[in-house]
């Protein structure tokens, strides 16, 4: 089964597995210094919008220029484990095969934020006519979203950084989906006077819609442990 976990990074960094299914990918390529990886701005890509969408421009390259079995995304600081804290247990190419013999797709383990809610933490912590117009787009896009997607800004519980595993042609499937809503959000937005965290809007308006779209999906998902190297 051709597998690949692309590891998207900014800068250079010390493997943290051996197992080759893991595949470095220069996000933010475009205008920046060849790090020597696997890059962002080759064929279709977004490249010039790694401020804005952070790894975002990572999973828009491989939606559009990978072919393969199963695919996902990590970070080089952030990898999915079989045991909380323990590096040696990220996840090899045979166990992620024989999950996805069961499941349809992997994702972090929920977090739960200290506020009430999800939309009462974006609002804290982000701008909330953000999220508000991100809203509207799902509404207006997709109307039949729009339930599953105002149930998890009410609940307290995000998969975070955009990390996932899943069969190539689901992962397309949400794809599709979530940059529909981004490009047109990006469109309605005016960010020219965000500071540079809240710039990367897009990315976290992501982390939202994940799971509006997995609770729509007649699919099964198992979460596995984040491991933090730095």
């Amino acid at each position: 089964m051709d597998t690949r976990i692309y590891v998207a990074t900014h800068k250079k960094f010390l493997p943290v597995t051996q197992d080759e299914v893991y595949i470095p990918l220069q996000v933010g390529r475009e205008g920046k210094e060849n790090l020597g990886y696997v890059s962002d701005n080759l064929g279709e890509h977004i490249s010039l919008k790694n401020e804005n969408y952070c790894e975002l421009t990572g999973l828009y390259w491989i939606w559009k220029n990978v072919s393969c079995d199963v695919i996902g995304l990590c970070h080089y600081r952030r990898y999915l484990v079989q045991e909380p804290g323990n590096q040696e247990t990220i996840l090899p190419k045979s166990y992620i095969e024989t999950m996805l013999g069961t499941y349809d797709m992997i994702l972090p383990d929920s977090s739960r934020s200290k506020f009430v809610n999800v939309y009462e933490h974006y609002k804290d912590h982000h701008k909330e006519k953000d999220l508000i117009c991100c809203m509207d787009v799902v509404k207006e896009y997709y109307p039949e979203y729009e339930t599953a997607f105002l149930w998890t800004l009410s609940s307290n519980f995000i998969s975070l950084g955009n990390i996932m595993i899943a069969r190539k042609d689901l992962l397309d499937q949400y794809c599709e989906w979530l940059f529909t809503i981004l490009f047109e959000v990006e469109r309605r937005s005016d960010i020219r006077e965000y500071d540079s965290y809240q710039k990367r809007i897009y990315g976290f308006l992501s982390e939202r819609l994940l799971r509006a779209w997995v609770l729509m999906q007649d699919i099964r998902v198992r979460e596995e442990a984040v491991y933090y190297v730095e």
